[in-house]
C-alpha cells in the first residue's frame, strides 16, 4: 500500500450467527473526512471499533500507511484517538492530572501547552476538580480536546457531540476546522450537524 491512510478489502464483522456487516472495501485517504451513517444499533460503532483495532474483523484486511510507513495492526492505535459515550474517562484524577497524564502517552499538537487545553476547554476554572464533579458537557468538551489536540494522523469521533448543548457543537466545529484540516477523521453520526464537515458517506446499510 504507497497511498497514505487506510485500506479496507472485504471487511466483515460476524457475532455469532449475525452478520454485522459484510464486504466493506473503501480507501480512506490522509486528510479526508469520513461519517458512518446508519440506524440506531445498525454496526456503525462496530465498524469503527474494527477501523481502530479495538475489535477483530471476522474476515477480510485492513491496511494503514501513516508517515510514509505501514503500519501493523497491533500498533495502529499509536497513530490514532478515539472519542466514544461507552469510552469513560478515570473520573478519580483531577482535570488538570488527566491532561497531564494522557499527554505522557501521546504528543500534543506543536503548539499548544496543557495550560491551553484548559482554556480552549472553557476548564481553566476547573482544574482541580476531580472529572467525576464535571457535567456532563464538561466530560464531553475534554474528551474531544483530548483527542483532537494529540498529534495523530487519524481521529475516530462516535457521536461527538453527545451532551453538548447549541453552543458546545458550535465549539466543537470550530475545534474540527482549527485542528484537524489535514488530519483523517472518521464520524460515526446520525446527526448531520456532527458531520457537516464530512465529505465521503459510508452508508452501513449497504453491507448487510
Amino acid at each position: 500500500m504507497g497511498v497514505e491512510g487506510i485500506r479496507v478489502d472485504q471487511l466483515s464483522k460476524r457475532y455469532r450467527y449475525e452478520w454485522i456487516f459484510r464486504g466493506v472495501s473503501l480507501q480512506i485517504a490522509a486528510g479526508e473526512k469520513v461519517v458512518i451513517t446508519g440506524s440506531n444499533g445498525s454496526g456503525k460503532s462496530t465498524l469503527l471499533k474494527v477501523l481502530s483495532g479495538i475489535l477483530p474483523q471476522t474476515d477480510g484486511t485492513l491496511h494503514y500507511r501513516f508517515g510514509g510507513k505501514d503500519v501493523d495492526i497491533e500498533e495502529v492505535y499509536r497513530f490514532l484517538s478515539f472519542v466514544a459515550p461507552y469510552m469513560e474517562l478515570p473520573e478519580e484524577l483531577s482535570v488538570r492530572e488527566l491532561i497531564h497524564f494522557h499527554f505522557q502517552f501521546k504528543s500534543l499538537l506543536p503548539g499548544l501547552t496543557e495550560r491551553d487545553v484548559l482554556a480552549i476547554t472553557y476548564l481553566e476554572s476547573h482544574g482541580d476538580k476531580l472529572v467525576s464533579e464535571l457535567s456532563s458537557g464538561m466530560k464531553q468538551r475534554l474528551k474531544l480536546a483530548l483527542a483532537l489536540f494529540s498529534d495523530v494522523p487519524l481521529v475516530l469521533l462516535d457521536e461527538p457531540t453527545s451532551n453538548l448543548d447549541l453552543q458546545g457543537v458550535d465549539w466543537y466545529l470550530e475545534l474540527i476546522a482549527r485542528y484537524a484540516n489535514d488530519r483523517t477523521v472518521i464520524v460515526c453520526s446520525n446527526d448531520a450537524r456532527e458531520y457537516a464537515f464530512c465529505t465521503k458517506n459510508i452508508a452501513i446499510s449497504v453491507y448487510k
